[in-house]
């Protein structure tokens, strides 16, 4: 009997695992046409339950990526919170009710629910009309990083090297592949095989709250089942969330510790079924009903948990997603690599902070005049304070010529006008997630000649062949189409403005020029210089690919941005 043959393949980026992480890096990947397979175990994608709620931040992501339209679309919108006390009548009473999101900055004021098989569904249409599709049935069963340090140093080489095996496969057909990879993302869930192989630890503690969660099509008459609702009863806690096509999902608060089998630390679901969550759901929100209209859809058991891993990285070969894991797969650009642990991993630190403190504040005492302590709604996190401290990537120095643009924060929505043809635009959707560098270039009055002579010393300081739009263009690219995307926005008025006065380095296309001005029909506008703490001078802002704020420099000091590329971008073979 002849031996089969291994196959041996080259790919520059392996991801193990398809849910929301793996698909949102391999969607990434997919639009920067880089060479990327994914794999999952599973046969296919999830098609109920497990994860449902999508923040304002991860909204923005979405849109960036051409997807949000869709997104938003299908979800069901969560504009408003509920909260519910226990009343002196031994039920639960209405207390308060409130904005679900109230940072000021938010595009999208609302959050959005919708089951992570709709969501994954998004991923897989938009990753297939760029080639790419999951290969399913398929485990990694050996992975080895190369110990050549020149290996591991050389962008060009593939050192990971990584057996995969297929479970579907006929007996004629090869079951097995040798993968050598440039960079290989473990996106496997929180038993990652990626993370056992590198002993890669997950530091902090489990504790002691049981939750169930149930998902169904109510029969109901409590209020606020079309709002997120926070229930503290004398029974217990529950959250109640609205769902697409009038479903819901309900979180409910379990006391009973003897749901953990003792040998594993982990739930056990054979001591507690959907009926028995539905009873405990049903006591804590009397004295309204719940029924479900056709059953229950998805049920499961959990325990709180806060724990992180102690690296996300590997000779920066190998890394791994986790808690917001979907933003920090957005995060994973290949020009961002080396900052990829210290940003996401100090995030995944504070959100554990605050979600070890809001778990015991929700699982305990509600708010109340005598327990000051209790939960209320400023304390949900809604994913657009994120704040990356200064690194390679987020160079802090002059915060004061756009002190609205944070420097390690992403860039907060605001319109201005095409100067062609006054045509509004978001400036986030002039920033799509394409791997591109995108500049900002406030310059001011152009009316001003003073100000015009000095855009042009700037625009003959970018000429040079030092510089970095010219230092790091991909040979045979123009320079502003390969790694960097120009966007200038010019004070004045749209019925006087002439955009082709900007310098031509300015201006790649006719569409590249935008202007701070009120709108045709008077209704928004003209608020984006202030609002972004740009004065008359002007500014240079660098946008990172993944919409945060990386640099700002004077018009008159392009070399301050020369140094910043310097620190971690590598000029293209």
């Amino acid at each position: 009997m002849p031996v089969p043959v291994v196959r041996h393949s080259e790919v520059d980026v392996l991801i193990i695992g398809a849910g929301p992480a793996g698909l949102m890096c391999a969607n990434a990947l997919a639009n920067a046409r880089v060479n990327v397979r994914i794999i999952d175990k599973r046969v296919a994608k999830v098609t109920a339950g497990q994860a449902d709620g999508i923040s304002p931040r991860t909204i923005e992501v979405f849109q960036s990526y051409g997807i949000g339209e869709r997104l938003i679309r299908e979800s069901c919108q969560v504009h408003l919170a509920a909260f519910y006390n226990p009343s002196s009548t031994g039920g639960i009473e209405l207390t308060n009710r409130a904005p679900d999101v109230t940072a000021p900055s938010a595009r999208y004021p609302f959050e959005l629910a919708l089951h992570q098989g709709a969501i994954e569904s998004i991923f897989l249409d938009s990753m297939k009309s760029l080639g790419v599709e999951v290969e399913r049935s398929t485990i990694p069963t050996s992975i080895e990083l190369s110990k050549d340090e020149n290996e591991l140093t050389d962008p060009t080489s593939h050192p990971v090297r990584v057996a995969l095996q297929k479970l579907d496969t006929s007996e004629d057909q090869p079951q097995e592949e040798i993968v050598h990879a440039k960079y290989v993302l473990g996106a496997d869930g929180a038993h990652s095989w990626v993370r056992k192989r590198f002993d890669i630890s997950m530091d902090g503690e489990q504790s002691d709250f049981i939750w169930g969660v149930l998902d169904m099509v109510p029969d109901t008459d409590f209020p606020d089942v079309r709002n997120k609702s926070l229930i503290h009863s004398n029974h217990g806690s529950c959250l109640l969330v609205p769902r697409e096509k009038d479903r819901i999902r309900i979180y409910m608060q379990l006391a009973d510790k003897d749901l953990v089998n003792p040998a594993t630390g982990r739930v056990d679901k054979e001591r507690m079924g959907p009926e028995q969550l539905l009873e405990v759901a049903r006591k804590s929100l009397h004295p309204y009903k719940l029924n479900p209209t056709n059953g229950i859809s998805w049920w499961t058991l959990y325990i709180i948990g806060q724990r992180v891993a102690s690296k996300f990285a590997i000779q920066n070969r190998v890394r791994q997603g986790m808690n917001a894991s979907m933003n920090d797969a957005h995060n994973l650009d290949t020009s961002l690599l080396s900052t990829y642990e210290s940003e996401r991993r100090k995030y995944a630190l504070d959100l554990i902070a605050f979600d070890k403190k809001f778990s015991t504040l929700f699982s305990g005492k509600p708010l109340s005049e005598e327990n000051s302590d209790g939960v209320s709604h400023e304390q949900f996190l809604n994913g657009i304070g994120v704040h990356y401290n200064p690194s390679v990537a987020v160079n802090d120095r002059n915060q004061e010529l756009a002190s609205g643009l944070v420097i390690g924060e992403r860039v907060p929505p605001q319109k201005f006008l095409r100067a062609a043809d006054a045509w509004p635009f978001e400036l986030q959707d002039l920033l799509p997630s394409d791997f591109r560098f995108k500049l900002l270039v406030f310059v001011g009055d152009l009316s001003d000649p003073i100000q015009q002579a000095k855009v042009e010393s700037m625009v003959t300081d970018m000429q040079k062949p030092e510089s970095f739009l010219n230092h790091y263009a991909t040979p045979g690219k123009s320079s502003v189409n390969s790694r960097f995307d120009v966007i200038t926005i010019s004070q004045g008025r749209k019925e006087a403005f002439d955009f082709l006065r900007v310098p031509t380095l300015l201006r790649s296309h006719w569409s590249k020029v935008f202007i701070d001005d009120i709108d045709v029909t008077g209704s928004f506008g003209g608020q984006g210089y202030s609002y972004y703490g740009v004065g008359p001078e002007g500014a240079l802002v660098v946008v990172r690919p993944d919409g945060y704020v990386g640099a700002i420099a004077p018009l008159d000091h392009v070399e301050e941005l020369d140094a910043y590329f310097a620190s971690f971008m590598k000029i293209p073979a």
